[in-house]
């Protein structure tokens, strides 16, 4: 078997809000991996006293450790379950209706000698290949695919001289907009404090004999193929096996660096924190 694992800051100043970890078992009977990727709150959110990255670290443990020790649970249960231990960490102490509560985009698959199962809950991806070389990438389009009018708002902002007091107006608004389907119906879902958002998840199980290998990728390295279009998903996933994770983020770095100011390659930050994992099974 074949792991590896690479996971990045985008700002060596800033905490990591990403995770990622593999669980195998000592019993040697499949495992699981975990990629998170936390959002990132506006400044000055309040209602919550804890960081992002403590979020994730929760939560994410909290995966691993469910996943391969309650194989008795659907994933679906494993993260709703999860949720709901990380969140009576903090309940106590923290304001969890709060709309920036801690919250991560989720991709867990786990595997034993029967079956793969998989669990995407928004914007991170998963990449599935086949014996026969064939890739499918398994993602949560929600939040790709907004409503006509926010899309609207953001082709606005993007129009929009950069530094203008307009395009901060038009910024504003869309952010607004955006906030307003966070966790709601009709909107997109990450695993906050609600154990329901669960149940929002892209599921699904497959064979041990139809996967090969996996990856799982936050959208910092997916920019490779969804900001940059360096290639589509199978040339991703092929760059992955052979030269490794840890290449694809240095990859990306290199195309954020081109690109300093985000006008050829319009994005929300000009790095982002950046987390994969690649693993033949």
């Amino acid at each position: 078997m074949r792991i590896e694992l690479a996971i990045e800051p985008g700002d060596p100043a800033r905490p990591n809000e990403d995770y990622a970890s593999v669980a195998l078992p000592a019993s040697g009977q499949g495992g699981s991996l975990v990629v998170l990727d936390g959002v990132t709150p506006p400044e000055g959110s309040v209602g919550c006293l804890h960081s992002v990255p403590w979020f994730t670290a929760r939560l994410g443990g909290a995966l691993g450790e469910l996943s391969v020790s309650r194989r008795d649970m659907t994933l679906t249960e494993v993260l709703a379950a999860a949720i709901a231990r990380t969140a009576d960490a903090h309940r106590s102490t923290c304001d969890l209706s709060h709309p920036r509560t801690p919250q991560a985009t989720v991709v867990l698959v786990r595997w034993d000698a029967e079956r793969v199962e998989h669990l995407v809950l928004s914007d991170s991806a998963l990449l599935m290949a086949g014996p026969d070389g064939e890739v499918t990438a398994v993602l949560d389009r929600r939040l790709a695919e907004l409503p006509p009018a926010v899309r609207a708002l953001r082709d606005q902002v993007r129009a929009l001289p950069r530094g203008s007091a307009e395009r901060d107006v038009a910024g504003r608004a869309y952010a607004t907009a955006v906030e307003a389907l966070r966790n709601a119906e009709d909107g997109f879902f990450t695993a906050a404090a609600d154990p329901a958002s669960a149940g929002r998840a892209v599921t699904g199980e497959r064979p041990r004999a139809d996967v090969a290998a996996v990856a799982a990728l936050t959208d910092g390295a997916g920019r490779w193929v969804e900001t940059f279009h360096e290639g589509d998903w199978t040339e991703c996933f092929a760059l992955l096996r052979k030269e490794g994770p840890q290449h694809l983020v240095d990859r990306v770095r290199e195309l954020e660096l081109a690109d300093p100011d985000r006008l050829a390659f319009p994005r929300g930050k000009r790095h982002d924190d950046a987390a994969v994992v690649y693993a033949e099974l």
